[in-house]
């Protein structure tokens, strides 16, 4: 992204910070409180440099209402600063990814492309080195072309012969090979000079992947770490794209190297050498406009919209499913795209996985650089994908992560958790439920159980992010974390939950609801217990025959209990009559014997009082005060069933009512 762009961005964000602290906003106006921390944020201070203005304050003995204003315009500054941030933290993995494709474009200089290609790579994949070998026909080797982040100079002079080492097996068997521990790898041909070479490196853990063109391998491309290290499948697909792009290069300047041979040897190539070129004008603009689209945060339907204005077609992405199976697998395979009809079709592909396909649309006769510029646009898409798809799986693990420290928050630190909720947009001191979720679809088998788990925790992870809240996979299901909206209820939200979850996995999804709770940090069990509520709910709703639904548990009142696996007596009695019994025990008053004598009695105030010993007037203004504590509702017969239980329970559980006479 330019750097007027990134600047515009910071305005942008200190202006919203500046709207959102203005007294219309729902906050006090404070006197010059924001300007000790715009300063900083002019200046790119660091975090910490924030907490200095209030410490100033409060040693210099400023009014309290004073140090409140330099707190909110702290965190609102502070939050200004991590959104600033975070678009600079995109425009980077923007840039790393989508400027390869727009050196392709403007291919000038094969070395530095493959520099580029090479340095990318490395610090993509976070790696130590990264290098890049190629075939050589004539001496029937394999030369180091290009090294980033190596320090011996025997390892970058290495030739390997045909079928020796790592990168020998991955040419022969033209797939990626991994080793987390070089010398104890005894699946490929270990040379003195080839270990020599990885040990003076200090190597240990290396990943390769072939360079193709059509079915024959090229060369390799590598990445390395000097710890043992394991290399998970998307780094592997990613690191297979750049070799597709390296590949796609050496292709691209052995094209321009033919096309200079040909102009130097044949006089009456210049009209087809002319058209070539104007050919070749519309790739470099087609890039261009790859690189601006991605770069201004576009899709890949933006993608294919470009590429349709410069091949003057009409251009599609489709997902794998939909495309044409066999000329699909064709494309990914010979890796160019392939006719199909009056049709054409890329597959967009990460390795071995394929991602969908760009299809050109109507278009029979195609120039062969034409055809590469859709290749190209093709590879660009994939890695928009596979990036979008890595950034999106980053931030689920880490909102899984915090979640389950919340769950089993007993040994954490209430400010850093909140710090960390905080850089997610997650408000730990608003009004949440927590909601138990479980896919009801019979699974065949257990890989089928173990993908349809994946898939509910994608679709509530997905959904989390969107609605600021968390999400984990836990005991078999997910659990979420959400907050109510005002006027909402966790009823609602569960229902709500139950029927988003199942339409976006295609299969039933009960969710069970906690009762609301509000400040999540004020007790270290808080969210634990709320889960369990929640899972206590959704039990009870699959033993009623409610699967696919969502309910919370306050619907159920004291049917939850006796339904329930483990029974929250506790909990029930708390929620049921909890206020009466802390009124009485902060006032010495008896409203919780003067409500087991009202229902004794045949709820007769009448009889009430002779059972008390007080006049029906005190009856009455006790039964009053119940009512403002309870509801209004709390006569009506479900809820007197479930007070009086509650009562029975409360005496069972062996808490004494006050005496008599301390009202």
């Amino acid at each position: 992204m330019p750097r007027d762009h990134l600047q515009s961005a910071e305005r942008s964000a200190s202006a919203a910070a500046a709207d959102r602290s203005r007294p219309d906003a729902g906050r006090p106006a404070a006197d010059g409180a924001e300007a000790p921390f715009l300063e900083l944020l002019a200046r790119g201070a660091a975090a910490e440099a924030y907490e200095q203005p209030v410490l100033l304050a409060r040693a210099e003995g400023r009014p309290a209402e004073r140090i409140a204003a330099l707190e909110r315009a702290k965190l609102l500054a502070l939050r200004v600063r991590s959104e600033i941030e975070g678009r600079r933290r995109t425009e980077a993995e923007l840039s790393a990814l989508f400027e390869t494709a727009h050196d392709l474009a403007g291919l000038r200089d094969l070395d530095a492309v493959l520099r580029a290609i090479v340095q990318r790579a490395r610090s993509l994949l976070g790696t130590d080195v990264a290098y890049l070998s190629l075939n050589d026909p004539e001496r029937g080797d394999t030369y180091m072309r290009v090294t980033e982040g190596s320090v011996a100079a025997r390892f970058q002079q290495l030739r390997l012969g045909m079928g020796e080492g790592l990168g020998g097996l991955v040419a022969q068997t033209a797939r990626p090979y991994v080793t987390d521990d070089y010398f104890r790898d005894d699946r490929f041909q270990h040379t003195h000079s080839i270990d020599s070479g990885v040990r003076d490196e200090g190597l240990v853990a290396i990943l390769g992947v072939p360079l193709t063109l059509g079915d024959h391998v090229i060369g390799v491309l590598f990445a390395a770490d000097r710890r043992s290290r394991v290399f998970e499948r998307e780094q592997i697909a990613l690191l297979g794209s750049f070799a597709a792009l390296a590949a796609a290069a050496i292709d691209t300047a052995n094209l321009l190297a033919e096309t200079r041979e040909a102009l130097s040897g044949l006089e009456w190539a210049n009209e087809i050498i002319q058209d070539r070129s104007a050919v070749i004008e519309r790739a470099s603009d087609v890039h261009d406009r790859l690189a601006e689209l991605v770069l201004r945060g576009g899709g890949v339907h933006d993608v294919a919209a470009a590429v349709s204005q410069v091949l003057d077609g009409t251009v599609e992405f489709t997902e794998a499913p939909a495309a044409p199976a066999q000329a699909l697998e064709s494309s990914r395979a010979e890796g160019h795209a392939v006719r199909h009809g009056d049709d054409w079709i890329a597959a967009v592909a990460a390795g071995d996985e394929l991602l969908g396909a760009l299809v050109l649309r109507g278009h029979p006769g195609l120039d062969p650089v034409d055809q590469r510029t859709l290749e190209r646009a093709a590879m660009v898409t994939s890695l928009l994908l596979l990036a979008r798809r890595s950034a999106a799986e980053a931030e689920q693990r880490v909102r899984g992560e915090l979640l389950d420290d919340l769950l089993d928050a007993r040994d954490r630190d209430p400010r850093l958790l909140r710090d960390r909720a905080t850089r997610l947009r997650a408000d730990l001191d608003a009004t949440h439920a927590v909601l138990a979720a479980r896919l009801e679809g019979g699974a065949v088998d257990a890989d089928q159980e173990a993908d349809a788990r994946r898939r509910l925790w994608a679709a509530a992870s997905h959904l989390a992010a969107t609605r600021h809240g968390l999400a984990a996979a836990r005991d078999g299901g997910t659990v979420l974390l959400l907050p109510l909206t005002p006027g909402d209820t966790a009823t609602g939200l569960a229902r709500r939950t139950a029927r988003e979850l199942g339409t976006a996995v295609h299969e039933p999804v009960t969710v069970g609801a906690s009762a609301p709770v509000g400040r999540l940090l004020a007790r270290p069990d808080t969210v634990a217990s709320a889960y369990a509520e929640a899972r206590r709910c959704l039990d009870t709703l699959r033993l009623l025959g409610r699967a696919g639904d969502g309910s919370a548990a306050e619907d159920f009142g004291f049917l939850g209990l006796l339904l329930a696996g483990e029974r929250d007596i506790a909990g029930f009695v708390d929620r049921t009559i909890g206020g009466v019994v802390a009124y009485d025990e902060r006032r010495g008053t008896e409203l919780l014997r003067t409500l087991d004598a009202y229902f004794a009695c045949g709820m007769s105030p009448a009889r009430t009082k002779d059972e008390l010993h007080v006049h029906v007037n005190t009856v009455a203004q006790r039964l009053d005060r119940v009512g403002r504590l309870l509801g209004d509702d709390w006569q009506s017969p479900e809820r007197a069933l479930e007070i009086q239980l509650a009562l029975r329970l409360h005496r069972l559980s062996g808490v004494t009512q006050p005496p008599p006479g301390q009202h």
